[in-house]
């Protein structure tokens, strides 16, 4: 098996272990989180009934506009949860369980995390 596939395989294997105690209910959402070497992308989602409320990342066009050329990629993480968390609450969304999606839970995850948190969702 080759590098990559090996790699793919273990980041799955972490996503499952993750997702298998970790679940949005229509009560509690899902706020899960994507992360790649260049964006992050993050989304609240309704598990039952399988849609996505919220949602952001560094390549949307609201985030991109305020992204300066000094920011490093923590700070870009903490603009989309800030922007991630507004959207949210204006969908009526207070509480969310988070879901790391197999990520370590340190750098750009933590402070989106942090970020969301202190915009006013809970988790």
């Amino acid at each position: 098996m080759n590098r990559i596939k090996l790699k793919n395989k273990r980041q799955e294997r972490r996503n499952r272990r993750v997702r298998k105690n970790i679940s949005g209910s229509p009560e509690r959402l899902r706020l899960t989180v994507h992360r790649t070497l260049q964006h992050i992308y993050a989304q609240v989602i309704d598990d039952v009934a399988a849609a996505t409320i919220a949602s952001a990342s560094t390549i949307d066009a609201e985030v991109r506009g305020k992204i300066t050329k000094d920011m490093t990629k923590v700070d870009e993480s903490r603009l989309v949860g800030t922007i991630l968390a507004q959207r949210a609450q204006a969908a009526n969304v207070k509480t969310v369980a988070f879901d790391r999606n197999g990520f370590l839970y340190h750098g750009r995850v933590k402070a989106l995390a942090e970020a969301a948190r202190e915009s006013g969702l809970d988790f």
